[in-house]
């Protein structure tokens, strides 16, 4: 790994909990200085009604390092369902980007200088679920936050796995596609 982070991409899921419980975070990392400041700083500063900006702390007035926003995947116009995103994912997101640290993930030296831009997917169906397992949820967004780190700071998958196995892989909604079923 180079000393310098201009930008790494990843992506991961979670999925196999209890319904509206999966998570498919999509990640952006890199250096404040750079590309990453910059619309790390817009997408704070403008706020989009439905799909609001914030940043991942663990609670209150205290934010994760490397600093860390979340934006929506899904327009959120439920207050349950911004009160879990804002609450339970928002604190799972925290973890899990000090959970990358810890392991190494992201350099504990660059915790102040990167920044990460966390899109997050959370099923509008959990509004419907009376008995949700907040610890559930919180914990597959939290390892799902930490594996997408993990693959945008490795650079996975790596072009030659991509290419060896390009065959072989199957959007699981293009093949369900296939048989006329979705």
């Amino acid at each position: 790994m180079s000393d310098e982070i201009v930008m790494r991409i990843g992506e991961a899921l979670v999925a196999g909990g209890p319904v509206g419980t999966a998570a498919e975070p999509e990640v952006a990392i890199g250096e404040m200085k750079g590309p990453m400041g910059v619309a790390f700083a817009n997408l704070l500063g403008d706020q989009v009604k439905g799909h609001t900006r914030v940043l991942a702390i663990m609670n209150t007035d205290v934010m994760v390092r490397p600093a860390t926003i979340m934006v929506s995947k899904v327009t959120v116009k439920d207050p349950r369902y911004t009160n879990i995103l804002m609450g339970t994912v928002q604190a799972a997101v925290a973890n899990g980007v000090l959970d990358a640290v810890r392991c190494g993930d992201i350099p504990k030296e660059k915790a102040n200088d990167l920044g990460i831009i966390v899109s997050v997917w959370l099923n509008p169906i959990v509004v419907e679920q009376d008995d949700l397992d907040h610890q559930v949820l919180f914990d597959i967004h939290r390892k799902a936050t930490a594996n997408a780190i993990k693959k945008a700071m490795n650079n996975e998958p790596s072009i030659d796995w991509l290419l060896d196995n390009q065959e072989k892989i199957v959007h699981k909604y293009f093949q369900m596609g296939l048989d006329g079923k979705l």
